[in-house]
């Protein structure tokens, strides 16, 4: 292999990702190393805490079952922000649009912007539209950008996790990758599996109110599905993680594809669900009120972290066994996000 060559699997969330990051672009631009990257960026600006981050989507098909790159893309950035404890507050969006794309389709992908963004209680405030000649891109990606602010001081990161912390997620995982693979393959299912794109603020903002500090670290599983994102924590905080494969909540529908395609959902992408490393005293509290939300109705613990050092994540089987669970090597699902 070429080692010069960027791959689809470095657009992955996975290892190679990581490298690329680690090793080319986190020092060249920054000047320091990848040392454990979180959602967004906290930053200070005259006093006072912001929240910014940056994201861009090329998924493949734009329209698919639960939403399309439109709301895709307010959502994913307002959940970026809302991850590391931030209100979502403002949003840029960047147009990249082939030339021959359809007027129609580009004004449904405007007005599904415009209507997540309302739900969130975000508003887009600027912009850029650019048009590449025909061939030169794949109908239409696009770029934002996002600002939050904190109403105190937070410290929600990937390095928090500490011993004997539970794992929370929010809901079934895989459901936004399969979803859109099944569209892009034509698929013909007995249940369509819808997309989960949603916003989390929402549901961020009760889990802090209720259980405030006890809320370790947030994050949401997008490219590289559950599987990726735990481990990035576990790296971050320098723990060992345990998953418990019998509490991993899964769609029925989306597990059948997943057997059959030999997919598995753990590094499924997600785009309405979130990760939440709890203290133990607050988990069982905290898991019922997440439960109370719509967003977070299927919420589940799904494991512990078990020991400091080492970086690991394991996984106790349904039948008993332990195995290591690694990131995404590769690109096992492209163009979802």
């Amino acid at each position: 292999m070429n080692d010069d060559l960027i791959l689809l699997g470095h657009g992955s969330g996975g290892v190679l990702s990581h490298k690329l990051l680690s090793d080319l672009i986190i020092p060249a631009l920054s000047g320091t190393p990848l040392s454990g990257q979180d959602d967004a960026a906290v930053i200070e600006c005259n006093g006072r805490q912001l929240a910014f981050t940056t994201d861009s989507y090329v998924v493949d098909p734009i329209f698919f079952p639960g939403g399309d790159i439109g709301c895709l893309a307010v959502n994913g950035t307002v959940n970026d922000l809302s991850m590391v404890g931030a209100t979502p507050l403002f949003i840029s969006c960047g147009l990249i649009i082939e030339e021959g794309f359809s007027r129609r389709d580009l004004s449904l992908i405007v007005a599904s912007m415009r209507r997540a963004a309302d739900e969130a209680g975000v508003r887009i405030v600027t912009g850029d539209t650019k048009v590449v000649p025909r061939g030169k891109a794949d109908r239409i990606f696009i770029n934002t950008a996002g600002i939050g602010v904190f109403d105190g001081r937070v410290s929600l990161s990937g390095a928090n996790a500490r011993p004997g912390d539970k794992v929370i997620v929010s809901g079934t995982i895989g459901d936004h990758g399969i979803a859109v693979m099944a569209a892009r393959e034509g698929l013909s299912l007995a249940t369509e599996i819808q997309s989960d794109c949603a916003a989390l603020n929402g549901l961020v903002r009760e889990m802090l109110s209720a259980a405030g500090d006890a809320v370790r670290v947030l994050r949401d599983p997008t490219r590289g599905g559950v599987a990726t994102t735990i481990k990035e924590i576990a790296l971050q905080s320098g723990v060992t993680i345990t998953l418990d494969e019998a509490q991993l909540p899964v769609d029925p529908a989306v597990c059948g594809v997943c057997a059959i395609l030999g997919l598995d959902p753990l590094y499924v992408a997600n785009e309405g669900k979130l990760l939440a490393v709890v203290s133990p005293d607050a988990a069982s509290g905290l898991l019922e009120i997440m439960r109370q939300q719509p967003l977070g109705k299927d919420s589940a613990i799904i494991g512990e972290v078990s020991a400091a050092g080492g970086g690991r994540v394991q996984m106790k089987t349904a039948v008993g066994g332990i195995r290591s669970v690694e990131m995404l090597a590769g690109e096992q699902l492209p163009r979802i996000c």
